[in-house]
C-alpha cells in the first residue's frame, strides 16, 4: 500500500456550526510523508496546525486544536472522511477558526476529496498497530484498542430517548473505503432541541438547523425527512471516533471498541496509546 493525497487542489464553501458564519474550504495535495495540516488563511502569516492528538486543547461537543495561539475546532467530520478514504497527505486550508459543519455528517468532504481524485505516491503506507490492550475509563464510559490485523469498530451508546430507543444503540464498521462511503459517511451529528436553545443564547451552535443535524424534542426527531439510516444515532458515533482516532497520526491496525465514547474519551485513548511505546509499532 502506497501513501495517498489529491491530485488536484479543491474549494468549498459552508457555515460554520458555532460561528453561524460563512467559511471557506479548501483542500491541496501534500508531499509524502507530510501528514494532514491545517492552515487557517484568516491569520497573519497563515499558521499551520498539525492533525495529531497532543495539540487537542478542547472536546467540549467537537474535537478542536491550537498550536502557538491558532485554533481550529470541529475537525472530526472532516478527518472521519480522509481516515476512510484512506488520504495519508493533504492541507487543509481554513477561514476561520472551526470547519463548516455542511450536512451535519462526513458525506460533503468525501465529495469534495473524491472529486479532487485520490492518488497513490511513490512512498509506502505506514500504519500503527496496536500490539496489546489498551484501555481508558470515565465513570461508566469506557473505550479501548485490542490488535488486530485490520481495522474495525465497535460502538454502543445508551440514550434514554423514545426516538432513539426505537433505533439500534449498537452498531460495528469493518473500515474499508467502500463501508466508509456507503455504510457511515452520511450518518449526521444529532441534538436535542432544549440543549441547543441554551447553546444559542451562549452564542453558540449559531449555524445548527435542521438542514446540518438531527434534532430531537423531548419525545421525537424533529427533522421531516426522518433518518438515513435506521441506526443513525450510533452510526455517526463511529464516525466521530474514527475523526478522532485519526489524530494518532497514522491510519490503524486495531479493534476499536467503545461504550458511551465522546471526543474527550477518545483523545484519552489516542494519548494513552502514544504514551507506552510497549503499546504499538509502526509498519509499512
Amino acid at each position: 500500500m502506497k501513501q495517498k493525497t489529491i491530485k488536484s487542489a479543491i474549494t468549498s464553501k459552508g457555515i460554520g456550526l458555532h460561528s453561524g458564519k460563512e467559511v471557506t474550504l479548501s483542500f491541496l495535495p501534500a508531499p509524502v510523508n507530510h501528514g494532514v495540516v491545517f492552515q487557517r488563511t484568516d491569520m497573519p502569516n497563515q499558521p499551520f496546525v498539525p492533525a495529531i492528538g497532543e495539540l487537542v486543547h478542547d472536546t467540549m461537543m467537537s474535537s478542536n486544536l491550537t498550536k502557538d495561539g491558532a485554533s481550529v475546532g470541529t475537525v472530526e467530520h472532516l478527518l472521519s472522511a480522509i481516515a476512510g478514504l484512506e488520504i495519508d497527505n493533504l492541507i487543509v486550508q481554513v477561514s476561520a477558526a472551526e470547519m463548516p459543519i455542511m450536512d451535519g455528517s462526513a458525506a460533503e468532504f468525501v465529495k469534495l476529496l473524491l472529486k479532487a481524485g485520490i492518488e497513490e505516491q511513490t512512498t509506502n503506507k505506514k500504519y500503527l498497530r496496536i500490539k496489546k490492550l489498551v484501555r481508558v475509563e470515565e465513570a461508566d464510559k469506557w473505550a479501548q484498542f485490542t490488535p488486530l490485523d485490520g481495522y474495525e469498530l465497535h460502538f454502543e451508546i445508551d440514550f434514554n430517548h423514545p426516538a432513539i430507543n426505537k433505533t439500534g444503540q449498537k452498531a460495528s464498521l469493518v473500515m474499508t473505503p467502500e463501508n466508509y462511503i456507503n455504510q457511515l459517511s452520511q450518518a449526521r451529528t444529532f441534538g436535542f432541541l432544549k440543549d441547543i436553545e441554551l447553546l444559542k443564547q451562549n452564542n453558540l451552535a449559531l449555524g445548527g438547523n435542521l438542514d446540518n443535524a438531527i434534532v430531537l424534542t423531548d419525545d421525537e426527531i424533529m427533522n421531516k425527512e426522518g433518518l438515513r439510516f435506521d441506526d443513525e444515532f450510533v452510526r455517526h458515533k463511529i464516525l466521530d471516533a474514527v475523526g478522532d482516532l485519526f489524530l494518532i497520526g497514522y491510519p490503524l491496525k486495531a479493534k476499536f471498541e467503545a461504550y458511551k465514547s465522546g471526543h474527550g474519551l477518545n483523545n484519552k485513548l489516542v494519548r494513552a496509546v502514544l504514551a507506552d511505546p510497549d503499546n504499538y509499532e509502526i509498519i509499512e
